[in-house]
């Protein structure tokens, strides 16, 4: 495992809140769904290889429609 950097975030506490409600809903740490919503925009601007895609990816609301409609 590559080694981690850590640093300090400052935000709204409006912003902490809705990240810590997200989290919970996805059953992860507010410091894991940080790193997976960055990893995720981060591959979608195409700024970072395909390999490192985020773990435990969810499905987004596109693949959820895309697979009721092949259904």
């Amino acid at each position: 495992m590559a080694a981690r950097k850590p640093f300090l975030l400052r935000t709204d506490p409006e912003v902490l809140a809705a990240l810590h409600r997200w989290a919970a809903d996805e059953l992860r740490s507010v410091n894991g769904q940080i790193d997976f919503i960055l990893r995720r925009a981060l591959q979608q601007a195409g700024r970072l290889p395909a390999a490192t895609a985020p773990r435990r990816a969810r499905e987004t609301p596109e693949d959820a429609t895309s697979q009721s409609d092949e259904r």
